[in-house]
């Protein structure tokens, strides 16, 4: 209990907190970046994924509670950080010093609440599959699909390719996806430095790591948009 409160009272324990609850979020965007690519392999391959998902809610339900909490908590300590931050320097800072910090790492608490629209409006879209908000005049929860194995599930990848044929929310996609990246550009060399893994040695590479990091991601997460406005199937 003692751990706990220190962990959440202290803005060093808050520290370790953001930082490895921004871990769990990198590794969760990095895993649904590989299952979305499997779009590209065609309706077979990604609508059997989605089943497996969709019928062991033993497993995926434990992890949205978990990604949840995670999220809550990651947001909570950046937000009480950044407040106390502020707070014990009401000055602001000098040209030279905000010339110095990068612009992504003093944007973060916003780029974070605009990602967390995004995610909910994704989550409204494909996996609530609210039909008002994908544009597109189609109820997505009516698309099924016949797996070889002659098991019906919901034709993802139908609903992939249809929900970005529409060009306001693929390009609302593309720039959600871009500030998640750029947010995790930041946030990745911010981990390290948070858990005390970043010297002068190693401070330029882990910020360069970052930055490919993310740009990979957005490159992935933004070919499925523009593969279907450019007509994939």
């Amino acid at each position: 209990m003692i751990l706990l409160r220190r962990l959440f009272l202290s803005s060093l324990g808050r520290k370790y907190l953001m930082a490895a609850s921004g871990g769990v979020l990198v590794a969760f965007v990095t895993g649904h970046f590989v299952g979305n690519l499997q779009v590209f392999l065609g309706p077979e391959t990604l609508n059997a994924y989605a089943h497996f998902l969709e019928s062991t809610p033993e497993l995926v339900w434990p992890v949205r509670c978990g990604l949840l909490a995670v999220i809550l908590v990651h947001g909570w300590t950046a937000t009480t950080l950044t407040l106390e931050n502020r707070a014990a320097r009401p000055v602001p800072y000098a040209r030279a010093e905000l010339v110095a910090a990068s612009y992504a790492s003093r944007t973060m608490i916003w780029s974070g609440m605009i990602i967390d629209g995004f995610v909910v409006y994704h989550l409204l879209h494909y996996t609530v599959r609210v039909a008002s908000v994908n544009l597109t005049g189609q109820d997505f929860a009516a698309f099924t699909y016949t797996l070889k194995s002659g098991a019906v599930c919901r034709d993802v990848h139908r609903m992939v390719i249809n929900g970005f044929s529409q060009p306001i929310v693929a390009v609302g996609y593309l720039v959600g996806v871009g500030l998640l990246c750029w947010h995790l550009s930041h946030g990745l060399g911010a981990l390290f430095q948070s858990l005390g893994l970043k010297n002068s040695v190693w401070e330029t590479r882990i910020d360069r790591a970052g930055v490919l990091v993310a740009a990979g991601l957005f490159a992935g997460y933004a070919s499925i948009p523009v593969a279907a406005l450019l007509g994939y199937r």
